[in-house]
C-alpha cells in the first residue's frame, strides 16, 4: 500500500506541474495568435495515448510514457520533428512567422509558470501555517551531530553560536541547505574553547549516501535535550518492561544517560540484546529489563522537556514576501548544487535523481503538508533545469532565440534540427543515467 500512495503522489505533483508548465507556453502562444496543435500530459510515443479529445481545433490527451508532457506549437521545430510542415512557406500563425522577441516569450512561458507556482504553493503554506521554528536562545545543551557531522569535527553538546561570523537566532538554520552548499564556517562553542570548523565542499557526497535522511547524520533536527516517557506503543518491549508515562531514564547497564542521544547510543550499541535500565518514576529508583529491538528501539515516543517552538503569523499578503523567499531559495541552492556538479565538487551519481528518488523523497504515507512543500521544490527545481542551455529544453530554444536577435537573423532549420536531435539523445542519456543510478542505489541499499 506504501508504494501505491508514493507512486500516487509522484504521479499528482508531477502532473500538476507538468499541466502547469505546458499551460504556459500554450497560453502565452495564443496570447500572440500562434496555432497550438496538440496538448499532452506525459509522451504519447510512437502515437499511443491513454485518453484523447479535440476541442477548438486542438488535440488534449494523456500519453503513456510519464516523464514530463508538451505543447506541440505549429511551424517550431521541436521534439515531434515535424520536417514535412516545415517544409512548406511559412503561414501568418506559425511559431517562425513571428518575431524574434514573441518567441522567446513563448518559449520562457513555461519555466515562468513554474516559478509563479513554486512561490503561490510556499505563499499558501505561509499563510495557512506560519513560520514555525526553534529559537536558539532555547537550545540549552546543544546540538546533537549525526556520524558526518562528528567527521567534521563536531560533537554532542557544541553551541554553534554564529555561520560565517554571523549570529544564529533559529536552530533550523544550522539544517538550511545553504550550510552544504556555501563553504560554511560554522562558529563553535565547546566549553570555554571557541572552534570555527570548515564545512568540506564536497560534504554532499556523504549526505548523498546517506539517503533521505542525509541531514539528519550532519545534524539532527532535535536539539540535545534531557527527556522522559512520553507515551507507550501498546505491545511494545517497552509496555512488555512494564514503562509509564513520566519515567525518566537515567542509565542503560549502569551507565549513566542524561541526554536523549546518549540514551539512544546505548540502545544501538545494544541491538537485539537484553538491557537493564535504571528507571525514575515518582521519587524512587527501580531497575527493569527491557528487549531492544534489532532496530535499536523499545517502542515508546519521548517527551523532550527543553525544545521551544516559536512561530510567526503573517498575514495574507505579508505571507507573500516570505513564501516568494523560501521559492527563491530553493531554486539559488539547486543552482549552487549544479554549479558543485560541474565543477567536479560533487559527483553527479551522488546528486542527480529520477522519478524513483523523487517518489522516495514523498514518502509511502501521505502528508498533505509534506506533499505541498515537496511539489513547490519540485516545481523550482523544474524552472531551473528547463533553463539549462541545452538544445531541446525551453533554455536551449531561448539561447537560439538571443543568438538570432543578436545577429539579426535566424539559424538555420538544418542546424535546429541537428541541434534538437543532439538534445534529445543528451537528455535520453541523462534520463538513463538517472533511473539507472536509482535502481543500483535500491539493490545496493
Amino acid at each position: 500500500m506504501s508504494i501505491v500512495i508514493m507512486v500516487g503522489q509522484l504521479l499528482l505533483g508531477l502532473s500538476i506541474l507538468v499541466i502547469l508548465h505546458e499551460l504556459g507556453h500554450f497560453l502565452a502562444a495564443r496570447a500572440f495568435g500562434i496555432k497550438v496543435e496538440k496538448f499532452y500530459l506525459f509522451f504519447d510515443a510512437w502515437g499511443f495515448s491513454l485518453v484523447k479529445f479535440n476541442y477548438k481545433g486542438v488535440e488534449y490527451g494523456v500519453g503513456w510514457l510519464p516523464l514530463g508532457g508538451y505543447v506541440k506549437i505549429a511551424g517550431m521545430i521541436d521534439e515531434s520533428m515535424d520536417k514535412e510542415q516545415m517544409a512548406g512557406p511559412p503561414q501568418p500563425w506559425e511559431f517562425r512567422s513571428k518575431p524574434a522577441w514573441q518567441r522567446l516569450i513563448v518559449m520562457l512561458g513555461g519555466i515562468t509558470v513554474n516559478i509563479f507556482v513554486g512561490i503561490f504553493i510556499f505563499w499558501m503554506i505561509t499563510v495557512k501555517y506560519g513560520e514555525t521554528y526553534i529559537p536558539m536562545d532555547s537550545v540549552k545543551y546543544g546540538i546533537v551531530p549525526g556520524p558526518i557531522g562528528q567527521k567534521i569535527g563536531l560533537k554532542a553538546g557544541d553551541q554553534v553560536k554564529g555561520i560565517n561570523g554571523k549570529p544564529v537566532d533559529r536552530f533550523d538554520d544550522l539544517l538550511n541547505p545553504k550550510v552544504f552548499l556555501d563553504n560554511t564556517v560554522l562558529n563553535v562553542q565547546r566549553g570555554t574553547q571557541h572552534l570555527d570548523i570548515t564545512v568540506p565542499s564536497d560534504i554532499l557526497n556523504a549526505i548523498a549516501d546517506a539517503g533521505t535522511d542525509g541531514g539528519e547524520k550532519f545534524i539532527s533536527s532535535i536539539p540535545r535535550t534531557k527527556f522522559k516517557v512520553d507515551s507507550v506503543v501498546p505491545g511494545s518491549n517497552a509496555a512488555k518492561a512494564g514503562l509509564h508515562v513520566g519515567d525518566s531514564l537515567v542509565a542503560v547497564n549502569g551507565n549513566s544517560v542524561v541526554f536523549f542521544d546518549e540514551f539512544q547510543q546505548q540502545l544501538a550499541a545494544n541491538k537485539n540484546k537484553k538491557i537493564e535500565l535504571s528507571v525514575k518514576r515518582d521519587d524512587s529508583l527501580k531497575q527493569v529489563g527491557a528487549q531492544v529491538t534489532k532496530d535499536g528501539k523499545l517502542g515508546f515516543e519521548a517527551k523532550h522537556d527543553s525544545i521551544h517552538f516559536a512561530t510567526n503569523k503573517f498575514s495574507f499578503f505579508g505571507s507573500l514576501p516570505v513564501g516568494a523567499s523560501k521559492a527563491w531559495s530553493d531554486f539559488t541552492n539547486n543552482a549552487k548544487g549544479l554549479k558543485k556538479i560541474f565543477t567536479g565538487k560533487v559527483k553527479a551519481q551522488k546528486a542527480i535523481s529520477s522519478p524513483i528518488g523523487i517518489a522516495k523523497m514523498y514518502g509511502g504515507y501521505f502528508d498533505w503538508l509534506k506533499f505541498w512543500r515537496l511539489t513547490g521544490f519540485i516545481s523550482m527545481v523544474l524552472a531551473l533545469m528547463n533553463l539549462l542551455p541545452i538544445p531541446a529544453l525551453d533554455g536551449g530554444h531561448a539561447v537560439f532565440l538571443i543568438v538570432e536577435m543578436i545577429k539579426g537573423k535566424p539559424l538555420s532549420d538544418k542546424f535546429l534540427e541537428k541541434a534538437q536531435i543532439v538534445g534529445f539523445v543528451l537528455l535520453i542519456g541523462l534520463m538513463v543515467f538517472a533511473f539507472g543510478n536509482d535502481i543500483l542505489k535500491s539493490f545496493h541499499k
